[in-house]
């Protein structure tokens, strides 16, 4: 299927262009924080703590007195920037193991046993234990929650795999003495983006909440990122007095992820024909 095809037919769906432009707005805002958030989001004043929304704090303030929405604005590109990277690094190794385990045959039985030990533990469960290993910090959380979401792509890949490679065009070239490493990148890589960019979608929404709920739990990115998550953490006990401190950094995880599962939901519905929704 065509991109630009694609695109028209993912247009008409009115839930996925709500969506994509949800998305897009939280993009933009990340990109352009300085811009859009000029008070810096860890300022304190200490006079102004707990202010409920107003004129001059549009979302009120925290316990310190910092801006709330400065710091939303500008902890979306922390956290937006560690679900990117996340995404980014499962998908890498998870694709490379899902290819080596579906092609070769003497491959698929090891690097399977260890995807499928690594599954059998709770996502949340194992990044705990991956932090607490690597040391709570911006990078150690990307890394413990890429080893945890590798395993998925593994094996979505490796399925995807399995049904290429016995495809009349991956036999043809084969016969014909093609290497190896070029059958896999130039032939059967190439049929295996649509799973691919589903995966992306959804772990770029699991990301965003396992982080979350590390920093919820004070095992992922230390209290001074201000990422969607550490804010909720770090408000959490002036709930009561204030919601909006915990309320808006819900709310933005909320909107995000849910923005993110619905768009992936879209891409794979048509994408799979038998998947495939009427409008």
């Amino acid at each position: 299927m065509r991109m630009p095809r694609m695109l028209r037919q993912l247009m008409h769906r009115r839930i996925v262009m709500v969506s994509a432009l949800v998305l897009l707005v939280i993009a933009i805002l990340a990109i352009g924080a300085p811009l859009f958030a000029s008070i810096d989001p860890n300022d304190t004043a200490v006079l102004q703590r707990l202010k409920a929304p107003s004129a001059e704090h549009l979302l009120g303030t925290d316990e310190l007195g910092r801006d709330l929405y400065s710091r939303i604005v500008h902890g979306a590109r922390y956290s937006l920037a560690i679900a990117a990277l996340t995404a980014l690094g499962a998908v890498i190794a998870g694709t490379v193991l899902g290819l080596m385990a579906g092609f070769f045959r003497r491959l698929d039985a090891p690097l399977m046993r260890v995807v499928d030990a690594m599954m059998s533990f709770p996502d949340i469960l194992l990044a705990i234990a991956l932090v607490a290993i690597l040391g709570p910090s911006l990078i150690n959380t990307v890394l413990a929650l890429v080893l945890v979401y590798t395993p998925r792509v593994a094996r979505v890949v490796r399925a995807s795999t399995l049904v290429v490679r016995e495809l009349l065009f991956v036999e043809a070239v084969r016969a014909l003495g093609v290497r190896t490493s070029r059958i896999l990148w130039r032939h059967i890589l190439p049929n295996l983006m649509s799973p691919i960019l589903v995966q992306v979608s959804f772990i770029f929404a699991y990301a965003i909440l396992a982080e979350a709920g590390l920093s919820f739990l004070g095992v992922g990115v230390p209290p001074e990122i201000p990422t969607w998550g550490t804010m909720v953490a770090g408000s959490q006990q002036y709930a009561h007095q204030a919601f909006w401190v915990v309320l808006f950094p819900g709310l933005a995880i909320i909107f995000t992820a849910l923005s993110l599962q619905l768009l992936g939901d879209g891409v794979r519905d048509l994408l799979d024909p038998k998947l495939k929704k009427t409008s």
